[in-house]
């Protein structure tokens, strides 16, 4: 058994000996391509994942936005005097898309923002400037105010969605803190509700 180990090692110690041999070798030529292209493919595809994802929690938070929309639009959160938190606590517990929303967001982060308008036309959906304190938390002040019967009615619902620093230097944030802020809004009119 030994004997032919020795045979063995001796035969490959005398093939690559020659540096003419070595240049027209072929063995393990894959494993140092995959080596060379292994690092730009992960970093390719993590960063088409976290893209991905980044845009899934978005239409997943324009959903969620335009059916709570509608607990305003036809009164219903006027007649049993919600606030703030109750509009809140909706969006997260009550409304069919609440299983989405647990499921990608943290309720407690959920930054909503009602607003009347006189008319379509001074109404904004504008992303708001957000200011932190230094803890980190945002120190917004958030109105809410869902109108009468036939109000116009701007709805936002934000949310800072966290990026993992990708590779590459890519980077989807469009926050000072790193995040990324997930805007969505409704405008409608109320019904008469």
């Amino acid at each position: 058994m030994f004997v032919a180990l020795r045979k063995k090692l001796a035969r490959g110690a005398k093939m690559l000996r020659s540096p003419k041999h070595f240049a027209v070798c072929q063995k393990g030529a894959t494993a140092v391509e995959f080596a060379l292209v292994a690092a730009p493919f992960m970093a390719l595809l993590v960063a088409l994942l976290e893209t991905a994802l980044v845009f899934f929690a978005g239409r997943v938070l324009d959903e969620v936005t335009e059916e709570a929309s509608r607990y305003i639009l036809t009164g219903q959160a006027q007649n049993a005097n919600v606030t703030q938190a109750g509009f809140s606590n909706y969006i997260c517990t009550g409304s069919n898309t609440a299983a989405l929303v647990s499921a990608l967001f943290t309720c407690s982060k959920l930054l909503v923002n009602v607003q009347t308008y006189s008319s379509f036309g001074s109404s904004s959906c504008s992303s708001p400037t957000l200011t932190y304190n230094s803890q980190g938390a945002v120190t917004n002040s958030w109105s809410y105010n869902p109108g009468g019967p036939s109000d116009i009615v701007v709805v936002q619902v934000m949310y800072q969605w966290p990026i993992v620093l990708g590779p590459l230097g890519f980077n989807l944030s469009n926050l000072s803190n790193g995040d990324r802020l997930l805007t969505s809004c409704a405008v409608f009119k109320n019904e008469p509700y």
